[in-house]
């Protein structure tokens, strides 16, 4: 059984930089190997300030493109959309242009809107795509993407990108398990005392949440002190 390789950090700005620091790491190793970099991220409020960070990396930023792994339902712009977020922390200040791909939360049909983002994923990253990275966040309830417990999107497998019902009172698209366990490498950022319980059930493959199915041979988790109980950094 494959073992989630974890660091401790001491705090949420520390987990911030190091995550940063790692994606900048792979997207310089992914350019030189292949010529590109393809990431996909989710929200919260530690990968928005790991997202500030990342724009003070050395990255190559015209060999990049920009995916996301889910996406609340709601107008442009609202607080409540990731991307709203995305623009702020990290494409305000990097040149990434039509090279940052928008999930098209806004667009009547749904489905339709699912299957278009797929299209432009199979574009960048072949098909079926592969991600060079996915940064994922985690849940209390156990939940990551919008892959939470009890939807019908958990048991999609023929599909890169679906939505899902209600959630916290929004409707989600996200990207599947097939398409997380695709990518070459997983990023988990995980911070709070919140996450302790959730977090803990992730590293020893309690596969009764969400997030203990997302592939784990590839995968790398940086949590704060007060997500682990693992004691301090190392």
């Amino acid at each position: 059984m494959s073992v989630l390789k974890l660091d401790v950090l001491a705090d949420a700005d520390a987990v911030a930089r190091s995550g940063a620091a790692r994606i900048g790491a792979a997207a310089r190793d992914a350019i030189a190997a292949r010529g590109r970099f393809a990431f996909a991220v989710s929200g919260g409020k530690t990968p928005w300030a790991m997202l500030a960070a990342l724009a003070r990396e050395d990255v190559p930023w015209t060999s990049v493109d920009l995916f996301q792994v889910d996406e609340r339902v709601a107008p442009d712009g609202d607080p409540d959309r990731n991307w709203t977020h995305v623009e702020e922390s990290l494409l305000a200040r990097v040149p990434l242009g039509a090279r940052a791909h928008a999930m098209p939360v806004g667009d009547t049909s749904l489905a339709a809107a699912a299957d278009r983002y797929a299209r432009a994923l199979a574009a960048a990253c072949g098909s079926p795509p592969v991600l060079d990275l996915v940064h994922l966040g985690l849940g209390a309830d156990g939940h990551t993407a919008s892959l939470v417990p009890g939807d019908p999107v958990l048991e999609v497998r023929d599909a890169d990108v679906a939505t899902t019902a209600p959630y916290q009172g929004r409707r989600r698209m996200t990207l599947t398990f097939p398409a997380l366990d695709r990518a070459r490498q997983v990023l988990w950022i995980v911070t709070g005392a919140d996450k302790r319980d959730a977090l803990a059930r992730l590293l020893r493959g309690d596969h009764t949440i969400p997030a203990a199915r997302v592939e784990p041979s590839r995968a790398h988790v940086v949590a704060d002190a007060a997500a682990s109980s693992g004691g301090p950094a190392r």
